[in-house]
């Protein structure tokens, strides 16, 4: 009896073990569909126009399929979106969007550049000739060379071809940056200097009030000897405050920074008659002599600023590096060509097992993976093609490229295998660079200098004189739709405006606000409300006016230290604004002053500009102490540096951005460079030469969406004084709320103003409540 069982039990076994080989289909899991071949995929390729079983059973008795009127039909029955037709990339499997047959009927619209030629491509009209090669053939950049090399009617054209206002000419300046405009400049036109004017002792001529004012503007610094200005009624400028050092340049800097090995002072007088500089013994000295904590030495990170941290490491690794290398099971690394030849390489013979040489495991049901199988000398490996990764050791799922924000310009759009980058409204996609170029006028750049403010076109690179002849402009920031320009001046302590294409008339110069002010160092421009936000360090304030400047208010007059840059977001009620004071920090609040939090507070010194990329929803800021330009996202999450440069952050004042560019101005070089916001690299200097270049903004109307200005239908939203936006944190946010002078207060209607001790009521309080019920 014992002996039928054990027959009964091998001829089972037998039988289990045929049917083993003969390849029976196993169960695939909840969620996954199995091919026809045994393989198991997830259950959403199935009918997707896709042979993901490569036997194409995950494509039979599949329900036909019609695309909608917005896609666009691929000869396979796939269908994709019909802005991706004859766009250069194939998004159709079988490559149908991008056939020929399919695109060589296409006619460009008349507001769109033919590129010709095979390549049968549109590209926006405003693109052409504008120094950049978007068509692929680089048709759009052919025969412009009459036009590229004609300045304007009244201009100097530099020998590189740049083009400058004639004021800059014999100058004393480099304005072209290759010298021409200072070259055949005879005696007469370099020594003439009108009866508003300062003669230099090398006969250059700067406008008197210049003179005496604290900064050399003459090339031999003339017009700031102690002879001449010893008698000088102009206002001194005010000693430091406690715990801060003056510098001989007359700037005020925090006192731990003297001494400490970084030049801050433009004179660089916090370095001077310094110890010599040694480090703790908890502590490495870096080549340039700054000291660094020990632990950061050999961490694969550069944290000295000339990499001397890291030079001389050893790697050290457990493992064997690189696919020709094979790890016995105890541990050693023999060439992987030494595998399964018959010779024991390894000292536990690991190298050459019995039954793993010589067998294909890919053989057998592709060996279980879902894609690709490759065979070993001892084992398989499952792999997977472009666009997809491996959820286990065997299956293959996609792999979501839009997870990386930086892997396009704009926006990213997922999809199985491959990912497809588009851009926002008003910009269109470059067919050779794949990045979002603007789309209609030219952009340029508008900065001030202390004594001028100036502009560069920056496509043409045309460098003009926008204002003349100021005495110490800081601040600067315009409101395109009106073509309108704000800035402050630290000296005359107002705030001014202009239209730009009049500014050089300073009868058309308008004073704003010329009381109540110290030391405004920050302005920004709310351009869908019409009103102007400043920063001052003096009062150490943060206020709001109207744009003509006949209402005004202090919103913020607490815990602000030294507040500088200053930007705003009409469309989401916000304002952001930088403190480099003891405790430096970045802030943001509600443009009626409520909502206030703080952003940013730690690892960071001197945070002297920032701005704010509306469309990704980022903040970005240059620090002038650690030499970053860094950014976060609109919460204060998602930090990331984008460029750490000693060489090109000496000392950075302002920034601003465009497209893919981030540009900023630095006070050590006097230059303003532009880097890729997307990448960190790519750092170009757009201009040199510029004597303390200060603020920095871009003027393009899709640097300024436009959003609703929408205060009901009262008048002024029913408020009596200032009708303010409201930060719009919920959906149940109100849009709107009223504020008074800084000597009154709202009454219980929430709109009228009332002298303070009239009610009550807290000035800050009730502009909690909103001005109606209706909702954007």
């Amino acid at each position: 009896m014992r002996t039928g069982r054990g027959k009964l039990l091998l001829l089972y076994l037998l039988l289990a073990e045929a049917l083993y080989a003969k390849g029976t289909k196993t169960d695939c899991e909840t969620g996954q569909f199995q091919c026809k071949n045994g393989r198991c995929i997830p259950t959403p390729w199935r009918c997707d126009d896709d042979d993901d079983c490569s036997d194409n059973s995950d494509e039979e008795n599949c329900p036909k399929k019609t695309c909608a009127t917005t896609d666009f039909a691929c000869k396979n029955g796939q269908c994709v979106p019909a802005r991706w037709r004859c766009d250069g990339e194939p998004e159709c499997a079988d490559g149908s969007d991008e056939a020929d047959a399919t695109c060589s009927r296409q006619t460009c619209p008349p507001e769109k550049f033919d590129c010709g030629g095979s390549t049968n491509k549109c590209v926006s009209l405003s693109w052409r000739c504008d120094g950049e090669t978007d068509c692929e053939n680089g048709a759009d950049e052919e025969q412009c060379a009459a036009d590229a090399k004609a300045c304007p009617a009244k201009e100097f054209q530099c020998r590189n071809r740049l083009c400058v206002a004639p004021t800059f000419v014999c100058d004393g300046d480099d304005d072209c940056g290759d010298g021409s405009d200072e070259e055949k400049c005879t005696a007469s036109t370099a020594s003439t200097c009108t009866p508003h004017e300062f003669r230099c002792n090398d006969s250059e001529c700067i406008p008197v009030l210049w003179s005496c004012d604290g900064d050399p503007d003459c090339g031999d610094k003339s017009d700031e000897s102690l002879e001449r200005c010893s008698r000088r009624t102009e206002p001194q400028k005010p000693r430091c405050p406690a715990g801060e050092f003056q510098c001989g340049s007359g700037e005020c800097v925090h006192l731990n920074w003297k001494c400490d090995g970084d030049a801050d002072c433009k004179d660089k007088s916090d370095e001077t008659n310094c110890p010599l500089l040694t480090c703790r013994p908890d502590e490495f000295q870096c080549g340039d002599g700054s000291c660094i904590h020990g632990t950061k030495q050999c961490n694969r990170v550069h944290d000295c600023p000339d990499f001397s941290d890291e030079a001389g490491c050893i790697n050290k690794t457990t493992k064997c590096d690189g696919p020709l290398k094979f790890m016995c099971k105890n541990g050693e690394c023999i060439d992987s060509n030494k595998v399964c030849d018959n010779i024991k390489d390894c000292k536990d013979w690991s190298d050459e097992p019995i039954k793993a040489c010589g067998l294909n495991e890919c053989a057998n049901n592709n060996g279980g993976c879902s894609h690709i199988c490759k065979d070993r000398r001892i084992g398989y490996e499952c792999q997977c093609p472009s666009g997809y990764k491996l959820l286990d050791k065997k299956t293959c799922g996609d792999i979501d490229e839009c997870e990386n924000p930086d892997v396009c310009s704009q926006i990213c759009i997922n999809y199985k295998g491959d990912y497809k980058c588009e851009c926002y409204e008003g910009y269109e996609m470059d067919p050779v660079t794949k990045t979002c170029k603007a789309v209609g006028k030219s952009p340029y750049l508008m900065f001030t200098n202390r004594h001028e403010i100036r502009r560069i076109d920056l496509v043409r690179r045309d460098y003009t004189q926008v204002v003349p002849t100021l005495k110490n402009a800081v601040a600067l920031d315009v409101d395109v739709t009106t073509n309108k320009m704000y800035w402050c001046d630290l000296f005359h302590r107002k705030i001014f405006s202009a239209y730009i294409n009049k500014a050089r008339n300073s009868s058309e110069q308008n004073t704003l606000i010329d009381t109540a002010l110290h030391s405004p160092e920050g302005i920004a421009v709310d351009w869908v409300h019409k009103n102007i936000y400043w920063t001052d360090s003096g009062h150490k304030t943060i206020s709001v006016a109207t744009s003509d400047g006949k209402k005004r208010k202090v919103l913020i007059n607490t815990e602000l230290n030294e507040p500088r840059a200053i930007a705003v977001d009409p469309r989401q009620g916000f304002m952001y604004w930088s403190d480099w004071g003891t405790q430096a920090k970045i802030e943001k609040a509600g443009l009626n002053g409520v909502d206030r939090q703080v952003l940013v507070s730690e690892r960071i010194e001197w945070p002297n500009g920032i701005t704010l990329d509306l469309s990704s929803r980022r903040l970005y800021w240059v620090d002038s102490k650690l030499h970053l330009i860094s950014s976060v996202d609109l919460n204060g999450d998602n930090r990331r540096v984008l460029l750490s440069s000693m060489d090109h952050l000496g000392h950075p004042f302002a920034l601003t951005l465009f497209e893919d560019r981030v540009y900023w101005t630095d006070l050590e070089d006097e230059a303003i460079y532009s880097v890729n916001r997307l990448t960190g690299h790519d750092v170009v200097m757009l201009a040199q030469h510029l004597n303390n270049p200060l603020d920095v903004v871009v003027f393009h109307e899709l640097r300024q969406p436009q959003g609703l200005c929408n205060m009901g239908s009262l008048p002024n939203g029913g408020c009596e004084y200032l009708c303010l936006r409201a930060p719009q944190i919920t959906e149940h946010s109100p849009k709107y709320t009223c504020a008074c002078p800084d000597d009154a207060a709202l009454g219980p209607d929430m709109r009228r103003c009332f002298k303070k001790n009239l009610f009550s009521v807290s000035p800050t309080y009730p502009l909690l409540f909103p001005l109606n019920s209706e909702r954007e």
